[in-house]
Formats: structure tokens, C-alpha cells, sequence
């Protein structure tokens, strides 16, 4: 059976509350999972869920209450397992007056490079994230979305095999999130395993081939998209054209948004054919038919409100 890339084994991490207040906060509670080598794995949480703590244990930045990991079978202890991992925290801090190649240089320099090596490395980091053009721009001068390629060109400067990213798209425009859904894509081309944490929950969808919600510091769930959330379809969705001075029966005008002269529709899977009859009367252009169905933000806000639910729960019957 082939080492996991990452195995988290009932990892845990408490908190004080406070130097006047007894007791402690309970940031991630029991967390066990696996990424299996050359995957793209998602870590979904809203804000205070326990993503960043999980991605600070495994880098041993803070140290866990109980529990440990391992990454590609070394121990997060073992200070040698950092040369195989990649870490672009959320809020990086970098010196504003360094150019791109300047910055990359200086991070090439920790691990033993020699200057021609580090030219090499440099330059290819540089064309992987797209920042070829830009390497002699100081970073002051870099939109969010640049900083974040430049990042990412550090976390793989030394070809690390399992690659980790703290929120990649976070307060970036449409462009700048597809410009890293690209790089995260070509890594996993490249053969690393990149395990990223997000609460934008589009990204994760068309970038992970599994995803772990974690909710209050506890894990929910851990699958591919498809499979941690139903698969049931809860109604089909009709686009169409409607010709000039016609409207909609009133049957299905309730059920209808309209935009000009096309109108989209959602209907349940019963009524599918009832509506195709009802659109052709009225000379409707029938241009998609699509089911609906739960996406992973419906199944991530479940959860939220279940662990809410639970909670309240605990407090009211608690003495």
C-alpha cells in the first residue's frame, strides 16, 4: 500500500483563554485524515473552523496538545521533512523593495544553491507562476494576485513534493483566482500533492479531487465533491428564449426569472414535461435543460448549521 502524502492522526490543539481567565479553547479537536500522493485536496472551514492552526502543526510552527502527523512517512517532528514541503502562509510578509528575483534569490539561498543554481531555479519558479515579465518589478509595486504567483514561486523554489497553500485566493479578483487555479492545476500536472485550505467553495469544487470540511475544529466530512454531499436531484432548471410581445403561462411564471426575452426556469423533475408543453405553446426556444442539485457550498452550510444546532442543544440541556 502506498505512504499517504499526509496522515494526520488525531491531531489536537487547545488554547488558554486567557492569563485571567481559567481553561482553554479547543482549536481543532481529534482531527485524523489522509491525502493520498499527487492529489489535489481541499481543507474547507469558514473562519475560525481550525484551518490555519492545522496548516501551523503540520509546518511545526505552534505544537499540538496531543495527537501527530506524518508527511510522506516522516514525522512532523523530523526537522528534515522540510526540504520535501512547499508552505505559502495566508498573509505572507515580504520586503517591499526586493524585485521578484531578488526575493526568490534570497529564499534559494537557505537551501545550499550555488549562484548558477540559483539563477536556474529562479527563472524556471519564475515562468511556472507567469512573473517572467515582471522579475526585475519591486514587489511594492505588485497587485495581490502578483504577490500570491511570487508566493507560490517560493513555496516550490526547491521542488518539494507536497505543496501547502493557507487561503491561495483570498481577496483576489476573478482573474487573480484563475490565474492560481492554473498554477495549482499544473503542480498536480507536475505530480505534487497540493493541499490547500478555502472557504470559497467554487474554487474547491473544480480544483479538488477530494475535500475535508472541518467545522468548530471537527472534521465532518472527507470525499470527493460529489460524493460528501447528496446526489439528489431536487429539480430541473429550463433556459428560454421567448419570441417578442409573448409571455410565459401564468403556470410557470412564478417559477420564472427574467432577463430581456429569456427567462430561466425551475421546475420539479416531475413537472419537466408538463413545462415543455407549456414553453411550446407560448413559442418558447427551449435553449438547456439542467438538473439541480446540492452543490458543496448547500452541503458546507448544512453542516455549519448543524454544528450550530448541536451546540444550542448542549448549552439548554447542560445544568
Amino acid at each position: 500500500m502506498a505512504t499517504p502524502a499526509i496522515e494526520i492522526l488525531s491531531l489536537t490543539k487547545d488554547y488558554p483563554l486567557g492569563y485571567w481567565r481559567p481553561g482553554k479553547r479547543r482549536s481543532l479537536d481529534n482531527l485524523s485524515l489522509e491525502v493520498r500522493d499527487g492529489e489535489v485536496f481541499g481543507f474547507l472551514g469558514p473562519n475560525g473552523a481550525g484551518k490555519t492552526t492545522t496548516l501551523k502543526l503540520l509546518m511545526g510552527l505552534i505544537f499540538p496538545t496531543s495527537g501527530t502527523a506524518r508527511i510522506r512517512g516522516r514525522s512532523i517532528e523530523d526537522v528534515g521533512m522540510h526540504r520535501e514541503i512547499g508552505y505559502l502562509p495566508e498573509q505572507p510578509y515580504f520586503y517591499d523593495y526586493l524585485t521578484a528575483r531578488e526575493l526568490l534569490d534570497y529564499f534559494a539561498r537557505f537551501f545550499g544553491y550555488t549562484a548558477a543554481e540559483r539563477r536556474e531555479r529562479v527563472a524556471r519558479c519564475l515562468e511556472s507562476v507567469g512573473m517572467t515579465q515582471a522579475a526585475n518589478v519591486q514587489l511594492r509595486k505588485f497587485s495581490k494576485g502578483m504577490l500570491q504567483r511570487v508566493g507560490i514561486a517560493q513555496a516550490i523554489l526547491h521542488d518539494p513534493k507536497v505543496v501547502f497553500l493557507d487561503e491561495p485566493m483570498s481577496g483576489l479578483d476573478p482573474i487573480g483566482r484563475r490565474e492560481v487555479r492554473d498554477i495549482i492545476l499544473n503542480l498536480k500536472r507536475d505530480g505534487r500533492t497540493v493541499f490547500f485550505s478555502t472557504h470559497i467553495l467554487s474554487d474547491a469544487e473544480m480544483l479538488c479531487d477530494r475535500v475535508a470540511v472541518l467545522v468548530a475544529g471537527k472534521l465532518q466530512g472527507v470525499g470527493a465533491p460529489e460524493e460528501i454531499m447528496s446526489l439528489e436531484v431536487k429539480g430541473m432548471e429550463i433556459l428560454a428564449d421567448l419570441p417578442a410581445g409573448r409571455a410565459l403561462p401564468p403556470s410557470l411564471a412564478a417559477h420564472a426569472t427574467a432577463a430581456g426575452q429569456r427567462y430561466r426556469l425551475q421546475v420539479p423533475e416531475a413537472g419537466l414535461y408538463d413545462a415543455f408543453g407549456a414553453l411550446r405553446e407560448s413559442g418558447a426556444r427551449i435553449l438547456s435543460v439542467a438538473p439541480l442539485r446540492p452543490t458543496l457550498e448547500d452541503y458546507f452550510l448544512r453542516l455549519v448549521e448543524n454544528q450550530k444546532a448541536a451546540s444550542h442543544a448542549v448549552e439548554v440541556t447542560s445544568p
